[in-house]
């Protein structure tokens, strides 16, 4: 293992980032944590933090991948078609009392590469099943909630294949808190006015009120129909519980909700998608009447047809965020392998689910209202890239004249 540790002084910095940011945890709430084991050193000091802003119980839940490994080369057939629903209905328990949610990214994105994508598909089905009652806390906003990461070996590996390891840690621990705003002097102020910016365009986007956007670019004609009485976000939002907080650290997009039925045409991903221990290369989709009727790609083509093929919601669309193609992330040059990232270097769509948050009062609407207002339901949420240095968006009103929104992919205004 390697024997570089992060800054420790940038590492807490992040946790006060992820805590006070992130989730503006509460005076008395309680914390539900998930991490990577080797992420240890930043769960410390989360939990510390979190003590110190007056925290009821912070409670870890920690993962590993030689763990996960294990499962597949050794467990017996029915162990894939199983999940720890009795864990799952514990965290919506704890959701339901008023816990808020962080998670922590950093697991290898290929750590699963090499075994069977049948049991990975299983497994990863029967744990998105038992998930549902505490996703939909999530989802549907009614906690505050974040996830951050943190720079983990078998991560570092793959972002930086060809530097020693404890150089390749280094370079994704400094990547992180690049873009996590946490190298400078206070990054709580930093990130005030990073949500300002981002509230301005989410403003402007929500002025217009499109009835559509559409994408082009190299293969890709997409016309995305926005749901009724959509809204758009960025940055910091209010949960359902009062609690404004910052769902993903770091984070450059403007996000809402497609519609599940008015989506058409086709679309090919600008970056690699990974996903279930896989690789998924150069996706293409063709959507009619908002659903992926085709999709394919040059890898993990298998991997992709078990993800929308998950139920009757995962082929249409939950999400639709715009991101700069100058984004900080974007202007890494690198590609993460972790979508909390990936999916802020680019603009982006998302299979599944849709977040309820994006609908004007979105907090009183019925799921049955929402659906009639055009959003989807699904046990996934999977996001790809689409957006690129070549990439035009229009915004499309309801008497079909059109507002340039991205020119070679930049805002238009």
């Amino acid at each position: 293992m390697t024997t570089h540790s992060p800054d420790p002084v940038l590492l807490g910095r992040l946790a006060d980032v992820a805590v006070h940011v992130g989730l503006n945890l509460q005076p008395g709430q309680d914390l539900v944590l998930t991490a990577p084991v080797e992420a240890l050193p930043l769960v410390r000091q989360i939990a510390a933090s979190a003590y110190r802003a007056g925290a009821g119980v912070v409670t870890p839940l920690l993962s590993d991948d030689d763990i996960a490994r294990a499962r597949f080369q050794n467990a017996q057939k029915g162990s894939f078609d199983r999940a720890p629903d009795w864990l799952y209905a514990g965290m919506a328990q704890a959701f339901e009392n008023g816990a808020a949610r962080m998670a922590i990214a950093g697991a290898d994105p290929m750590a699963l590469a090499k075994e069977d994508p049948e049991k990975v598909s299983r497994a990863n089905k029967a744990n998105s099943m038992a998930y549902k009652p505490a996703l939909e806390k999530i989802s549907n906003f009614a906690i505050n909630w974040t996830i951050a990461a943190y720079p983990t070996v078998g991560w570092a590996r793959q972002v930086f294949p060809d530097l020693p390891e404890d150089e390749a840690v280094a370079r994704l621990a400094d990547a992180i808190f690049a873009a996590s705003r946490v190298k400078n002097d206070d990054p709580v102020a930093a990130w005030a006015e990073h949500n300002a910016a981002l509230r301005t365009r989410s403003a402007w986007l929500n002025d217009e009120r499109f009835d559509a956007l559409h994408f082009t670019g190299p293969g890709t004609d997409l016309m995305v129909g926005l749901a009724d009485d959509h809204e758009w976000h960025g940055g910091a939002s209010s949960a359902q519980n009062g609690v404004t907080c910052n769902p993903n650290i770091p984070t450059e997009e403007v996000f809402t909700t497609p519609h599940a039925h008015r989506v058409n045409g086709t679309v090919r991903a600008t970056k690699p998608l990974s996903y279930n221990g896989a690789l998924i290369e150069e996706i293409e989709m063709r959507f009619e009447n908002g659903r992926a009727v085709d999709a394919r790609s040059s890898s993990g083509e298998t991997v992709l047809h078990s993800m929308v093929d998950s139920d009757e919601g995962a082929r249409r669309l939950g999400e639709v965020a715009l991101v700069p193609h100058r984004s900080p992330i974007s202007d890494t040059g690198l590609l993460f392998y972790n979508t909390l990232f990936d999916e802020n270097a680019a603009c982006h769509i998302a299979m599944g689910q849709c977040y309820s948050k994006c609908f004007l009062d979105g907090a009183s609407l019925s799921a049955d209202e929402i659906a009639a207002k055009g959003g989807n339901t699904s046990m996934i949420h999977v996001d790809w890239m689409i957006g690129g240095p070549d990439t035009d968006i229009d915004g499309v009103r309801k008497d079909g004249t059109t507002v340039p929104v991205f020119r070679k992919g930049a805002w238009a205004n």
